[in-house]
């Protein structure tokens, strides 16, 4: 059923009647653009929640074990420390404050070693020489 306020217009196919107007074309998107949706937001879910990175620079594994043998064996961790460092300072890796650890109680229990070791040496000398009396 027509009326005449509908004569002259033609209908496209999916589309409510516009009642009074022609109808309303859309322009294409321009070049580039979505032609939905907001551009510059990513999709739900693509970050990691905030204050969380995605990734990280991986630890030194000379590091770790230098602190570990600082505890357990001083002149080892001593030096993986010192080893540590250097490839931390071309490597950019993290780990750095372990190897210094490392480093600072390997050399601490070590100077507390050899003074034990010298004092120990001086004892049994001079006990050889004078005895017990």
């Amino acid at each position: 059923m027509s009326t005449p306020e509908d004569a002259g217009r033609t209908e496209h196919y999916g589309q409510a009647p516009q009642h009074g107007y022609p109808p309303q074309q859309s322009a294409p998107p321009p070049y580039g653009q979505p032609p939905y949706g907001q551009p510059g937001y990513p999709p739900p879910g693509y970050y990691p929640p905030p204050g969380y990175a995605p990734y990280g620079r991986p630890t030194n594994t000379l590091a770790i074990a230098s602190l570990v043998l600082a505890f357990v064996f001083a002149p080892a961790g001593l030096i993986t420390g010192i080893v540590a460092r250097r490839q931390i300072k071309q490597t950019h890796e993290d780990g750095d404050g372990l190897a210094l650890a490392g480093i600072i109680v390997g050399g601490i229990v070590t100077a507390f070693f050899v003074l034990f070791i010298v004092i120990w040496i001086v004892a049994v000398i001079a006990l050889s020489r004078n005895g017990f009396s």
